[in-house]
């Protein structure tokens, strides 16, 4: 799914996770990937929405977590970092991923009710919640810039839940719902700066949200009663196997090596990117309507998110 939700660590991979704010500036080769980041995670938006035309979203959610899951565990074993949770750990990592699992409760049946221009662009509210539950719950307070940036968010959101452009431009609920997965997203940052989690290894985080939602989500599928697999096409199979592999596994990864070296809080500017990478990905792949409010409220967020971040 998407990209960091704001300045602070975060290690949830709808979300990407930052670990620690010092680091050195970001030269050209590094922007370029972060750049080159944004748009996988925007087309990662375009693709839950293709996988939803033959496979249940919290089945196909479940699916990209067991995925990803069992490529992060290799991973792991190659780089030998330990699989198991540090002492004191598994109850935070449940939590986590109780959350996490949560979030794609609400962002994939979402994404199947609404368009997938409009999901990207509600589901990019997550860092008006960070930066509010910061100020009022861990002391990160706010200054005029991100004030700013807030404002101009919260106005984004109004717009993009406000604007209707007739038949084919979402259905409410699936907005709602994914607004509701943007503040799960939140929740989920807030509770790895809140608690032990904020220390613990950046990959086994991201493991713990992984394993839990792999348990929880195809429970949760077979509950509400969701008929599963039902038209697996290539390009169906394609738009999983992206989630999987590009999104869940490698492109996390890649966000890990950057963070090592860079400045978290440099690299979380560009995050800004994503929601418009989104909208432009799916005018141009799913033949979207892009209207002028909808495009005035992507840019309303993505200038939120930036200021957000600003240092």
């Amino acid at each position: 799914m998407t990209g960091p939700a704001s300045d602070a660590a975060t290690n949830s991979p709808s979300r990407e996770p930052a670990h620690g704010l010092a680091g050195a500036r970001v030269e050209a080769r590094a922007a370029l990937l972060m750049v080159t980041l944004c748009a996988l995670w925007g087309l990662g938006q375009v693709s839950v929405k293709i996988g939803a035309t033959g496979i249940s979203p919290i089945w196909q959610a479940g699916l990209r977590s067991v995925g990803a899951a069992l490529v992060l565990c290799v991973w792991m074993r190659h780089r030998r970092i330990a699989l198991r949770p540090a002492p004191g750990m598994a109850r935070w990592g449940l939590l986590i991923g109780l959350a996490f699992a949560l979030e794609f409760v609400c962002f994939y049946p979402g994404m199947a009710l609404t368009t997938a221009a409009r999901g990207t662009v509600l589901i990019y509210s997550a860092p008006f919640f960070v930066a509010i539950g910061g100020h009022l719950l861990l002391g990160d307070r706010l200054n005029r810039y991100r004030v700013g940036g807030l404002l101009l968010a919260l106005a984004g959101v109004g717009l993009a839940l406000s604007a209707r452009g007739g038949p084919g431009q979402g259905d409410w609920r699936g907005d709602l719902l994914c607004l509701a997965a943007g503040f799960m997203w939140a929740m989920t940052t807030l509770i790895v700066k809140a608690t032990p989690l904020r220390s613990e290894q950046p990959e086994r985080t991201l493991l713990y949200q992984l394993v839990v939602s792999a348990a929880v989500l195809p429970a949760w599928s077979l509950a509400v009663g969701e008929p599963g697999v039902f038209a697996l096409t290539p390009v169906v199979v394609a738009a999983l196997a992206y989630q999987v592999f590009v999104i869940a596994s490698f492109s996390y990864l890649g966000w890990f090596l950057l963070i090592q070296r860079y400045s978290a809080a440099s690299l979380s500017a560009f995050t800004f990117l994503t929601p418009l990478f989104g909208v432009a990905f799916a005018a141009v792949l799913l033949g979207e309507t892009l209207t002028p409010s909808l495009i005035a409220a992507a840019t309303l967020i993505a200038a939120g998110i930036y200021l957000v971040n600003r240092r």
